[in-house]
Order: C-alpha cells, then sequence, then structure tokens
C-alpha cells in the first residue's frame, strides 16, 4: 500500500492576497494538488476607465509595491502606444535605466532574504543576523542603495513620481550622474561577495520541461523594456497579440486566472528571460550563467532564484554604461516635460488602443488601454505575471509531490515551500507563507 499525504496549507499570503496550497495523496497516488487563491479582484481595470491616460501610471504603480515602476512603464508605453506617441531615445534610455533599478532592487530581496534562508537551513533571514550578519547587512545596504538611486532619478522609490507619458518632469543633473554612478558602482563592490555566496548553495533537484516566455527582439540589447513575444517553443508575437499568448481560463478554486499558450502552462520570470535570451547577456554574466549551470533551456524552477543573480550582474554592468554615456553626452534638458500631474501639455490626444509590455522583475507584465479622443480611458486590461505562473507551479507541484513522496512531513513541506518561492510570486512575509498541516495521516 502507498503512502497517504494529506497537506492543507491556508492562507498563502500574498502582497494582494490570500491563497491556500492543496495536496492529497491516498495510497502513493496523487488525487488533489493545486493552489488555490482566494482573494477578491482588486478591480483596478475598472478604476482606469474614464481615467486620463496622464494619470493612468500614477493609479496603476499602487497595484504593486515592489514593481511600482514596472507597472509605471508599462502603463505610460500602453497609453502611449495608443495615442501614437513616439518617445525620444534619451527617454527610453532613462527609462531602462529606471526598470534596471526595479529589478536590483526586486531580486536582491528574493534573494538574500526570502531565498538564502531556506538553503542555508533556517526558516527566516532573523537568525542570519546572528550567524551571517555581514551577509544580511549586505542585502540591506544593496537595496538601501537601489532606493537611493531610484529616489534621485524618480523621486521616489515606490511609485515614482517624475516618470510620466511623455518623459519626465525631473532630469538627472550632473551632479544626479555622479551620485547614481558612485552608488552602483559601490552596489557592484557588494555584488562580488554575493556571486560567491550563491557558489556555496545548493539548489534542489528538479526538472520539469515546460514553455518559457518573454520578451524577444531582433537587436543585441537583452530586452527589458521593449520587444515582440516570443517562447522557448518558438512562437513569437507582437505585444498587441498578448491575449493570444496568455489565454486566460478560469478555474474553479482559484480568483485567479491561470494562463497556457502552446502547453498546458508556462513560466515567466528571470529563468524564462534566460533561457529566451542568454546569448544577449553582457560578458560577465553569461559568464556567472555559465558557471551556475544555467543554458538555454534549463528546465529547474528552482533555478529562477539563480538566473535572477545573473540578471543583476547585466543590470549593473548595463546601468553604468548608461549612465557613463550620459556623463561623456550630456543630458538634454530640452526634453523636461513641464506639465501638472495629469495634464498632457502639448502632447496630442486621439482615440486608439495600445498594450504596453515590460518585463518586471517576477516576468513580462501587460497593460491594455483603450483610449477615446479626450485621452480618456474606456477600457483596460492588466495582467501580472504571477497570475501567468499560476498554472506552472501547480504543474511543477504535481510533478514534484510524487518524487518526495519517500521523504518526511518535514521535507515534503520545505520542499514545496522552496518550489513556490523559487517563482519570486508577490507574496506578503513569503518567508512564512506555508503553515502546513498534516491530516489523516
Amino acid at each position: 500500500m502507498g503512502r497517504n499525504v494529506k497537506v492543507n496549507v491556508e492562507y498563502l499570503t500574498r502582497v494582494e492576497g490570500h491563497g491556500n496550497i492543496v495536496v492529497n495523496v491516498k495510497e502513493g497516488k496523487l488525487e488533489e494538488c493545486r493552489l488555490d487563491i482566494v482573494e477578491a479582484p482588486r478591480f483596478f481595470e475598472g478604476m482606469l476607465r474614464g481615467r486620463s491616460i496622464f494619470e493612468a501610471q500614477h493609479i496603476t504603480s499602487r497595484i504593486c509595491g515592489i514593481c511600482s515602476c514596472g507597472h509605471t512603464l508599462a502603463s505610460i508605453q500602453a497609453a502611449e502606444s495608443a495615442i501614437g506617441f513616439t518617445p525620444s531615445e534619451q527617454t527610453r534610455k532613462l527609462r531602462k535605466f529606471l526598470l534596471h533599478l526595479e529589478t536590483l532592487d526586486s531580486h536582491i530581496l528574493h534573494i538574500y532574504l526570502l531565498v538564502a534562508p531556506d538553503l542555508l537551513g533556517v526558516k527566516s533571514f532573523v537568525p542570519l543576523i546572528n550567524t551571517h550578519n555581514e551577509v544580511v547587512r549586505r542585502a540591506l545596504r544593496m537595496k538601501k542603495t537601489c532606493n537611493d538611486m531610484c529616489d534621485i532619478l524618480v523621486g521616489r522609490h515606490v511609485h515614482p513620481i517624475s516618470c510620466i507619458v511623455g518623459g519626465f518632469t525631473k532630469l538627472p543633473r550632473p551632479k544626479d550622474l555622479d551620485d547614481m554612478l558612485a552608488l552602483l558602482r559601490k552596489f557592484e563592490e557588494d555584488m562580488k561577495p554575493t556571486v560567491d555566496l550563491a557558489a556555496t548553495l545548493k539548489f534542489p533537484e528538479f526538472q520539469r520541461e515546460t514553455e518559457y516566455v518573454g520578451l524577444v527582439n531582433d537587436t543585441e540589447e537583452y530586452p527589458f523594456l521593449e520587444g515582440d513575444v516570443g517562447s522557448t517553443d518558438g512562437m513569437r508575437v507582437k505585444k498587441e497579440e498578448y491575449r493570444k499568448v496568455t489565454n486566460e481560463f478560469v478555474v474553479p478554486h482559484s480568483s485567479a486566472k491561470h494562463a497556457k499558450w502552446n502547453r498546458s502552462s508556462y513560466m515567466v520570470g528571470a529563468l524564462a528571460r534566460v533561457n529566451l535570451n542568454y546569448k544577449k547577456l553582457l560578458p560577465r554574466a553569461k559568464a556567472l550563467a555559465d558557471a551556475l549551470g544555467i543554458k538555454p533551456v534549463t528546465t529547474n524552477s528552482y533555478l529562477n532564484t539563480a538566473a535572477q543573480l545573473v540578471e543583476c550582474v547585466h543590470c549593473v554592468e548595463d546601468g553604468i554604461r548608461i549612465l557613463e554615456e550620459f556623463k561623456t553626452d550630456g543630458v538634454n534638458h530640452g526634453e523636461l516635460v513641464t506639465v501638472g500631474l495629469n495634464e498632457r501639455g502639448t502632447i496630442p490626444v486621439k482615440a486608439g488602443r495600445g498594450v504596453g509590455a515590460v518585463e518586471v522583475p517576477r516576468g513580462i507584465l501587460f497593460h491594455d488601454y483603450e483610449v477615446d479622443a479626450t485621452g480618456k480611458i474606456v477600457n483596460a486590461n492588466c495582467i501580472i505575471p504571477t497570475s501567468q505562473n499560476c498554472n506552472n507551479i501547480e504543474h511543477d507541484m504535481r510533478k514534484l509531490v510524487p518524487e518526495i513522496l519517500d521523504r518526511s512531513d518535514e521535507e515534503i513541506t520545505h520542499r514545496l515551500e522552496m518550489l513556490v518561492r523559487a517563482y519570486d510570486p508577490c507574496i506578503s512575509c513569503s518567508a512564512h507563507f506555508l503553515n502546513v498541516k498534516f491530516v489523516n495521516r
């Protein structure tokens, strides 16, 4: 007779809601394995209807306190696309740098404070204050450095102020460039022991082939800000056709929709991006990917955290390059956008539809706006990375559970915790999100 296991995890806490994990194994056969999202919808699309596209980014940045800059940029991109506005190359470069800062901030938080405790054998980062004090200080120092750079560039990190439709209401001056470059070089110094630490960590073994989805392009640039939507199955569509990719559908156990493209599920995030754009990583990032065993197509979901570290190295290198170019070429302050919070200035508006597709830390994010002739939003749709990953998490769990039934209750619990954490979902207090109760053992 096979083993019976009943796992009931209540309140998988996230920054935007709650969820449950349910696993039921009877006589060695997996009968139930699902991720229940039980929180009510937040209706951000409804909040946008009737609002000006020039204030939409200030509303949508509140969707997430970690990816607020990414939501801002996706919202701006959708708005500008809808009215046919093309931003300048300087604006594009500054937006790309802003996205790098958010990627670094989020990835470092996840790597150090949410994942490292698992791999170092403790339940949270708090015990590490005594056992790995310098590691904790380094993590907090790196996160603060990102926050400080965002403060300089866009007024604050959470819910940026100066990044708007049409450009920026504040542009960096020479001292700002010097200060950000000095901060980023300090961050670069902290990356060296971070990489050394990662080399000592052992990620769980797990393999499941799936489809990896993210931005792709025909340039040499690793795509974070712009591109088409592509997959490791060889598919590629314009961002305006994102619904062909997400194919959202409702499942009875979750208020979050599920997504799939060519297979039963797909994964977005750092591992998906590296799998799709490995050749476009900058040299040091590519060397680290090789050292960590990440090459296309890597199918171990736990290595999403390692892929985040690879992207950190890439973003630092590219960020320094961007700042040095601005120091050499200067910033054209003639492009300063001098308008009020919700004003359009000299930007003409027209009726249309626009789609923004931006790679935020957890994967590809879509904003889709239909705009009337006055610049008011008629309809809106936002699809976040975590929602796209829910289906793939469940598929991973279904493969994982039968492979670890020979382990103790504690080991099964821990491995499930680590699997969900590896996706870096938007979860509040994720270091303690699994309160597992084994029933009928």
